[in-house]
């Protein structure tokens, strides 16, 4: 079978390459792959700054965002051949932390988990693969395509998790949030939001583009301008950040209304020197009981959380969140895109739609 493979460590090794068909093990489901998505991780393990290999072997086989349909299924199994899934990319350590060992691997401890297109895992950028029944997820059939958007709407589903367990450490009614980034991170972000009916707030640098309209016809307000005028309007009881620029999170941070919470999201690079008033920082998160927390990856519960917002969403809507799809043999090119699309899928079976 072919399959999209990288050598981490090692910039431009990424190929399209045949690779041993999978076989699937007691338990398993044996699925035709039908797309994966790429986000900014993919990329990263692309340039050679991210990602470790199965063990043994020097090649990985990339790809985290998934979507497949089901072909064959283990006796007394709960899913059907036929059922479009998603495989839950991480896995708990092989001897589990306290964390692990009671499914919640996304929090694990002492990083010895696995992730699949990540770390020590084959991931799912092949024409077929296998998968646990307890990690794979089923997915509306109706999304279609639109299906390999949830496991990054798992990663909001978990952020917003978090923030209603932090507001539940008292009375907490949010009625505003911010969404700092139109991604697919913020827009599945805000998506969530509009359905738990927020006022939502999204922010990003572009003032034209598919963005801005994608913001609006979910029913939500997209500015371009500064943190600091967003939040003087809005003064939102809640900040999703996505963008991991420094100035967007302390801006955020200290934006917030009274018994504000900001989830933290995206990841910022190292290098980069930035003058912040601490001291202005420090007061205003305690007189003001305001709490900063970060969030990232997602656990079985937060994919199955996901697939329900999917399920319930526009789906015209969420296919437009699709700006570029490429088939599998120009899978490179898809790794060199200009900075306008929102995502781009890889589709590793002709006629997915």
């Amino acid at each position: 079978m072919r399959a999209l493979t990288v050598q981490p460590g090692t910039p431009g090794s990424l190929r399209v390459e045949d690779v041993p068909d999978s076989e699937p093990a007691a338990g398993e489901l044996l699925v035709r792959g039908l797309a994966v998505g790429v986000c900014g991780t993919d990329k990263e393990i692309v340039r050679g700054d991210y990602g470790w290999p199965p063990f043994p072997g020097e090649r990985l086989i990339l790809g985290h965002e998934s979507l497949g349909r089901v072909e064959q299924v283990p006796s007394g199994s709960s899913f059907s051949t036929g059922d479009l899934v998603v495989g839950v990319v991480r896995r708990p350590d092989p001897e589990p932390c306290g964390a692990c060992a009671v499914d919640e691997w996304d929090m694990c401890r002492n990083g010895r988990y696995t992730e699949r297109g990540i770390k020590e895992l084959p991931g799912f950028g092949s024409e077929w693969w296998t998968v646990p029944e307890r990690y794979a997820v089923r997915v509306d059939a109706g999304l279609g395509l639109a299906g390999v958007l949830t496991e990054p709407t798992s990663v909001v589903a978990k952020a917003w998790e978090q923030v209603d367990r932090v507001g539940g450490r008292a009375w907490f009614d949010p009625r505003t949030v911010l969404v700092t980034g139109a991604g697919p991170i913020g827009l599945l972000a805000a998506m969530i939001g509009v359905q738990r009916g927020l006022d939502v707030h999204v922010l990003d640098r572009v003032d034209d583009g598919v963005k801005p309209d994608l913001v609006r016809d979910l029913g939500a307000t997209y500015h371009h301008t500064s943190v600091d005028r967003v939040v003087d309007r809005a003064r939102p009881d809640v900040v999703i950040e996505t963008t991991g620029a420094g100035s967007v999170v302390f801006d955020a941070i200290a934006g917030t209304g009274s018994y504000g919470i900001v989830c933290l999201t995206g990841v910022s690079p190292r290098g980069r020197d930035l003058t912040v008033d601490a001291g202005a920082l420090n007061r205003s998160l305690v007189l003001e009981n305001d709490a900063v927390v970060g969030s990232v990856n997602a656990n079985l519960r937060h994919y199955q959380v996901a697939a329900e917002a999917l399920a319930a969403a526009d789906r015209d809507w969420l296919r437009r969140l699709i700006t570029t799809t490429v088939p599998l043999d120009e899978a490179a090119s898809a790794f060199d895109r200009p900075g306008e699309d929102v995502k781009v899928v890889v589709t590793l079976e002709d006629g997915v739609v």
